[in-house]
């Protein structure tokens, strides 16, 4: 088992003060810090490395292709994807949806279909469908939340999940709730109707295990940012029978086979899909970060990251006049959403940075299931590997604080 405090060590952005006080840096779920490691690797990349890859047939692009194409293959053994091939390197989960959203969705839905998705989506998992449904004639169907315990009503399934459904999109956590869904179930059941299924991974990637295979979803989407690596990369892992069918997203070089004045032929995936100069330095990093967290066992975070949003989450019911949301045990993930009476959540978070703690305050890119829950807003604390119980006393304190000035 990892030392945790040891760890700690590796991230440097955490060795700072906020306001005079130790940094208590509880805002992953947004984005988390990066190991030194991954750090070095960026610059060592950039200073040694840098180069314009594949085609280039000198040395430092024949290493950076040798990289670029390394950490597909590093991304796709993170996922248990049956190929490197089977990865597409994006800028992000919201932009991975998107490519699913107008490549696959423009070619193959129809006026009368149905995009399934759940009421827990956050915007890149739901604007991107709308849009589509626009497009398409298609029309969106949703599977309710239950309520404040932010568990997918699944007895509604039967009901929703019919022959008419083409796609099945859904989270895999609630960046909101917290909620881990059953995701190898859902794919099943989606499966079992010719629906295509696509999993939103970003709160999931870099806190448990992955296994593309064994969920048997069609589509994956994470981001490097979320799970220890650096901004502006993202991956879509689609099944390869799938994306070898779908048309490209953007045009430009490095995705075509053969281009004429009038037509172009494209490359077979992932190379149709990227167009234009990649982002090689940033997956080379992403490699390294997937190094990073297998070294410390993703079991072993998830265990950790769990921990302590169930300590925070019986520590936080003890404070009076405060409302929490997801379920209260179990199926959780490392995050704790909440809201103190009369108090708004921008409020709650600027005051709690007085004491070094960052949390998020609003509605966390989940409008409308705010609206169902009556809310305009929380505030939201979301752990990482790097985290401590002591963290979690410090936020509860720094709580405490704030009702007492707000009484």
């Amino acid at each position: 088992m990892p030392s945790w405090k040891t760890v700690r060590d590796d991230f440097p952005a955490l060795r700072q003060q906020v306001n005079g006080q130790p940094l208590v840096y509880l805002d992953n779920a947004a984005t988390t810090q990066k190991p030194q490691v991954v750090i070095d690797a960026l610059s060592h990349f950039y200073e040694h490395d840098n180069a314009n890859v594949h085609r280039g047939l000198h040395a430092l692009s024949m290493r950076a292709t040798d990289d670029y194409e390394g950490a597909r293959a590093r991304v796709a053994k993170f996922i248990n994807a049956a190929a490197p091939e089977e990865i597409v390197f994006t800028r992000g989960t919201t932009e991975s949806i998107n490519l699913v959203a107008s490549s696959w969705a423009d070619a193959n839905l129809k006026p009368g279909d149905v995009i399934l998705l759940t009421e827990m989506e956050h915007h890149s998992n739901l604007v991107p469908w709308q849009l589509a449904a626009r497009r398409t004639g298609a029309v969106l169907r949703y599977v309710p939340v239950t309520g404040d315990d932010g568990r997918l009503d699944l007895t509604q399934l039967d009901r929703l999940l019919t022959r008419e459904v083409k796609l099945f999109a859904f989270t895999h956590i609630s960046n909101t709730l917290g909620t881990i869904n059953p995701v190898a179930e859902l794919c099943a059941r989606a499966r079992a109707v010719g629906a295509v299924s696509v999993v939103d991974a970003a709160q999931s990637s870099g806190h448990m295990p992955i296994d593309v295979r064994a969920m048997g979803c069609d589509f994956l989407a994470f981001s490097g940012h979320k799970m220890a690596g650096v901004t502006g990369i993202g991956v879509l892992y689609g099944r390869r029978h799938l994306l070898d069918t779908m048309p490209p997203w953007q045009g430009g070089g490095g995705m075509i086979a053969h281009v004429d004045f009038f037509e172009s032929r494209w490359k077979p995936s992932p190379e149709r899909f990227e167009a234009g100069t990649p982002n090689f330095a940033d997956a080379y990093a992403l490699g390294v970060a997937c190094d990073y967290l297998d070294g410390l066992g993703r079991e072993e975070i998830q265990r950790h990251d769990a921990g302590l949003a169930q300590l925070a989450y019986e520590k936080l019911s003890a404070l009076p006049k405060i409302r929490l949301l997801g379920p209260p045990d179990g199926e959780r993930g490392g995050l704790v959403s909440f809201a103190l009476h009369d108090v708004h959540a921008h409020d709650v978070v600027t005051l709690a940075d007085q004491d070094g703690i960052a949390l998020r305050g609003g509605h966390h890119c989940n409008q409308p299931l705010m609206k169902k829950l009556g809310l305009t807003g929380t505030a939201r604390a979301s752990f990482y590997l790097y985290n401590t119980a002591a963290e979690v006393d410090a936020l509860v304190a720094s709580l405490q604080r704030i009702q007492k000035f707000f009484s």
